[in-house]
């Protein structure tokens, strides 16, 4: 039970679904006596977009949790359940009722990760916004980064962090000599495979996860994705458990083959926690300071443990930085023209093409996907299908158990669709069948040869790349990162150009290879 609700109520903190932070910069200077805590389950963020089974179950029982160690706490919170008594159809319902019910005299929240449930909570009331503290950088420091700089990469970004940091610093030069080992950490398996990969600690359902199962699959039935043996981390004590375990079993050989695919394997050596940190409910300090002291104490390579913490203090700090400098502006950017769907079969995975059967099948197993598939396999076929930008992010939304808005625009929207237009990515990230085939051994089990561009046999992924460079030729051509890939263009006919051309049409048109 929840300790009652203050009267009168000093303040109220709103906490949303990706909020879970005890530590969080909104509860600075709580008092139980006079404070309390809102949290909404709302109907508009389970079906503003159509979202995997579960996605749902992982936020809604995430937040149960929370909910319930704020209590132990001795905080009182509001909960709105979907399962409760007259739920509230939007966040901002929830509020509007807390307001009406307990007058709170102030109302404070941290920035949360959408731009869009940021403007729909303070228009509708006067709400004190805290920076977010579960992060390195803010906005603002991102933005006084940027400012004056011709050139604006990640990797510039990433070796200030390093220094602001001292993470993996020996005085003010990168331990090892090097900033990043990004040559070490290429790898793919041989044609035995991976041999056996350590398996990722799971998490049996307690009965309040079960009635979060229950709810989802009562109330959305149509959903994506399987519900079937749901085993996530949805506690501050799973996710600490669930780094614990990637640090001692997966980190060691992660650099290595972060990069490596292999059918059928979802996790490989991977850490899997990007989701409870999505959350907040593991912190990037705490993460990057035991993968480091995995380091030191000689248990993880250098070459894996830079690899990861560029991915944390690198990567994903650097995409936040973009999205709250560029929105709301960035969602309608399509700096390529792209306006198709996305098709049909992502939404599936009924199609005869190897690498996105099993991609698509184990994303809608396990709402997750590492980074390679995600970007160069389902997010480079829909770059080369033409797929208008914004679509492609809230696919991406849809379907992966950590994706926020604030990462999920840049890196699908941005790096992975080149709708930025390079603000993320230097170049567009196109490849042809046979990246895939050296990652991976899809092609070798696949009825497609990625040799081939026309045909019966053409590899879809190999037709749509050069289709894509011809149809994109006149931009391209000016990108110096895209200058061998245009003249290899360039070598071909008239007349094979053409045939390419049509068979790509009639990819697009068919929808499923």
């Amino acid at each position: 039970m929840s300790p009652p609700i203050p009267n009168p109520l000093r303040r109220l903190i709103i906490v949303c679904g990706d909020q879970l932070d005890e530590d969080s910069s909104a509860f600075d200077g709580f008092d139980p006596a006079r404070d309390a805590v809102l949290m909404t389950e709302a109907y508009d963020e389970a079906t503003y977009i159509w979202q995997h089974k579960r996605r749902l179950v992982f936020f809604f029982a995430a937040m149960r949790s929370f909910r319930d160690a704020l209590r132990a706490r001795g905080y009182p919170v509001l909960y709105n359940a979907l399962d409760g008594k007259d739920p509230p159809h939007a966040l901002a319902d929830g509020l509007k009722r807390a307001i009406a019910d307990h007058a709170p005299a102030e109302i404070r929240m941290t920035r949360p990760g959408d731009y869009r449930v940021l403007t729909a909570l303070t228009g509708t009331a006067e709400i004190e916004v805290v920076e977010d503290s579960h992060f390195i950088t803010t906005p603002t420091e991102f933005a006084a980064f940027r400012e004056g700089r011709k050139r604006f990469i990640m990797e510039d970004f990433y070796r200030h962090i390093r220094k602001e940091t001292g993470y993996l610093m020996d005085g003010k030069k990168p331990v090892g000599g090097e900033w990043n080992y990004d040559k070490e950490n290429r790898e793919v398996f041989k044609k035995d495979g991976p041999g056996l990969v350590p398996r990722r600690e799971t998490f049996d359902p307690t009965r309040r996860t079960q009635d979060v199962i229950d709810m989802v699959a009562a109330r959305f039935p149509d959903a994506p994705g399987s519900l079937d043996n749901f085993n996530e981390p949805v506690t501050r004590e799973d996710a600490l458990a669930t780094l614990d375990d990637f640090i001692a079993n997966r980190l060691p050989d992660f650099g290595r083959w972060q990069d490596a695919m292999w059918e059928g394997e979802s996790t490989l050596y991977h850490s899997r926690i990007s989701a409870v940190m999505n959350v907040k409910l593991l912190n990037p300090r705490e993460v990057c300071d035991a993968a480091i002291d995995a380091y030191q104490k000689g248990r993880a390579p250098l070459n894996a443990v830079e690899g990861f913490v560029r991915q944390i203090i690198g990567w994903r700090e650097f995409t936040r930085g973009i999205y709250w400098m560029e929105m709301p502006a960035y969602a309608q950017m399509n700096g390529l023209n792209a306006t198709n769907d996305v098709p049909d079969f992502f939404w599936t995975g009924e199609t005869d093409m190897a690498c996105l059967r099993d991609s698509l099948g184990k994303l809608l197993e396990t709402g997750y996907a590492h980074h390679i598939e995600r970007l160069m396999v389902m997010g480079l076929y829909l770059q080369l299908h033409g797929t208008d930008p914004f679509k492609a992010h809230e696919w991406h939304m849809a379907l992966y158990l950590d994706a926020i808005d604030w990462v999920s625009m840049p890196n699908m929207l941005g790096m992975s669709q080149h709708g930025d237009g390079g603000i993320v990515g230097t170049k567009p990230y196109c490849a042809s069948g046979a990246y895939i085939g050296r990652m991976g051994h899809y092609c070798r089990t696949c009825r497609f040869d990625p040799k081939q561009s026309t045909g019966d046999k053409a590899c879809p992924f190999t037709t749509l790349y050069w289709d894509f460079l011809a149809r994109h030729e006149p931009a391209l051509a000016t990108n110096p990162r895209m200058k061998f890939q245009m003249i290899n263009l360039q070598r071909k006919s008239a007349a094979d150009i053409d045939a390419i051309r049509k068979h790509a049409k009639t990819l697009m048109k068919s929808g499923t290879p």
